[in-house]
């Protein structure tokens, strides 16, 4: 049964955490994963006989066994469940909030979790605005055209033309593979025309080095 939240205290105050660099999700956002270390089969089993919500966040350094987490993530709920012939799970998470980390938890679990702080980001939780208002979405399109030109990229353009602000910018946001540090100003961005604008400068800037011969800021 679909769940909704309305004020930030609906949300679990401890939640599990998946690391995983380049990758974020953003509210209302659908990200799919392909799930397969032991330790998050786990984190999803457990998951699924709760409450369905994982908090993605990204490494930031540190051992690659334990490393260091970014201060902000976003939680999302598992919205799509699969598991394959080889013992894999498939899902989809749909983005609820940001949170802020205010403690990681003593390990009880093979996965990590940590305390989260939804309160101020609660304007996740609100209805996403169905007009433009501050958005440029010229400059926007003018950016993104460069950024896939410069890599023989195309887009369907009528689908994104006719997408709303919310779904258009964090959409990019999350599928162009920026660095992980472009990812989190991504993420951090307070609110989406502040997101439009650093997705705008992002994609100007990977053009032009690429367009100068550089190597892409991306892997």
């Amino acid at each position: 049964m679909a769940q909704s939240y309305i004020k930030a205290a609906d949300l679990p105050q401890v939640i599990p955490v998946f690391p995983l660099p380049g990758a974020i999700l953003l509210p209302r956002g659908q990200l799919p994963l392909n799930i397969f270390e032991p330790r998050y089969l786990n984190m999803i089993d457990d998951a699924m006989a709760g409450d369905r919500i994982i908090g993605m966040i990204q490494p930031s350094g540190g051992p690659s066994g334990l490393p260091r987490l970014s201060p902000i993530g976003c939680a999302g709920r598992i919205t799509a469940f699969a598991e394959t012939s080889d013992g894999r799970y498939l899902i989809t998470l749909t983005g609820c909030a940001r949170f802020r980390i205010k403690a990681e938890l003593p390990s009880q679990t093979p996965y990590r979790q940590v305390r989260a702080e939804f309160a101020p980001f609660e304007s996740d939780l609100t209805a996403p605005r169905s007009q433009d208002e501050g958005l440029d979405r010229e400059g926007l399109f003018d950016a993104l055209r460069a950024y896939l030109e410069t890599r023989g990229l195309d887009l369907d353009w009528d689908t994104a033309e006719g997408a709303p602000p919310e779904a258009l910018v964090n959409s990019l946001s999350m599928a162009l593979p920026f660095e992980p540090a472009e990812k989190q100003a991504l993420l951090e961005a307070p609110d989406l025309d502040a997101r439009a604008a650093v997705l705008t400068a992002l994609m100007r800037i990977d053009a032009a080095d690429v367009s100068d011969g550089d190597a892409p800021g991306m892997q």
